[in-house]
């Protein structure tokens, strides 16, 4: 993956969320459509996928059967079903184009696979994840191997992280759960994929289960830093902060270079009226970059502790 750092202006986010909620809301949630059958959210995974066009203006199951021309040119116009983070230069749009074609014209199985690969590299690096990940899937499919079903669930994480909608959510997250279930069926000890499995959980109608994944990684390896983070975050959200402070607080033993550890451990501290040692991890936050908007939401949160 797809880890699940979270970048400098998501911690901003963040910030401004609690000054106005009072609270720390970080995990999408979504509900699945009563009509809408899991065959068709399957076709439209294969169909729209996020930020690649069909989007929340058609059923995926009505369009092309692969994320088809409409990615190349989708950020040409700025209709709503544009990506605003994401550009594709003319050349990039013609190698899709391109590509896409190859990948309709190629005779066997290996040939698509081969040229899926290449697609998937392509749409990763123009941040159209859900399109990666629908043709890493392909290659999984033709190549079955946990290391290729976890490539596929690895980029439709990324995809649900950065999901906009309730359906978007619900249908991203399903498909991560769905090939990370894969992948720990031939490596139940892949504790990455188990933590992933988790968090794309929490966005479902079955958190519980997201939070005992999580804690079965943390029992595998107590110094697991990504599933310390997302329990603290979890904690957070469900305003036990003085458990959420002892999360962050172990995460930034194993990893004092942690700037999202560090930045989460000053906000639990702060709402814990641990004033002092709440700016010191503010500070520390800082200090680990150079990115001016997290300087920027840092100085906010260590104004708000005077």
């Amino acid at each position: 993956m797809a880890t699940t750092r979270t970048a400098p202006h998501q911690l901003v986010l963040v910030a401004a969320a609690l000054a106005l909620v009072g609270g720390l809301y970080v995990l999408p949630k979504g509900i699945m459509k009563p009509k809408e059958s899991k065959s068709e959210l399957n076709k439209d995974a294969a169909a729209t996928a996020n930020r690649d066009g069909g989007g929340m203006a058609t059923n995926g199951s009505k369009t092309e059967a692969s994320s088809g021309p409409v990615p190349a040119t989708a950020t040409e116009n700025k209709g709503p079903n544009a990506a605003p983070h994401t550009t594709t230069s003319p050349a990039q749009r013609q190698e899709l184009a391109r590509l896409l074609g190859e990948y309709k014209a190629a005779a066997t199985p290996d040939a698509k696979a081969t040229v899926a690969t290449t697609l998937a590299r392509r749409y990763n690096d123009v941040e159209r994840f859900d399109s990666a990940g629908y043709y890493l899937e392909q290659v999984a499919l033709a190549k079955p191997s946990a290391q290729n079903w976890q490539q596929a669930a690895d980029a439709y994480f990324q995809a649900f992280s950065f999901a906009a909608t309730d359906e978007r959510v619900k249908l991203l997250g399903g498909k991560a759960r769905e090939l990370y279930t894969k992948v720990l069926k031939d490596q139940p000890g892949n504790l990455d994929a188990k933590t992933n499995l988790g968090m794309a959980y929490m966005a479902s109608e079955n958190p519980v289960q997201g939070v005992t994944y999580l804690r079965e990684v943390l029992e595998a390896d107590p110094r697991n830093e990504k599933a310390l983070y997302n329990m603290g975050i979890l904690a957070v959200q469900s305003n036990q902060f003085d458990k959420a402070v002892k999360r962050f607080q172990d995460l930034v033993k194993v990893n004092p270079k942690n700037v999202n550890g560090q930045f989460y451990l000053g906000v639990t501290l702060a709402r814990t009226g641990a004033k002092e040692e709440a700016k010191q991890a503010f500070l520390a936050a800082k200090s680990l970059s150079n990115d001016p908007a997290l300087a920027a939401s840092v100085e906010e949160e260590i104004a708000k502790l005077k």
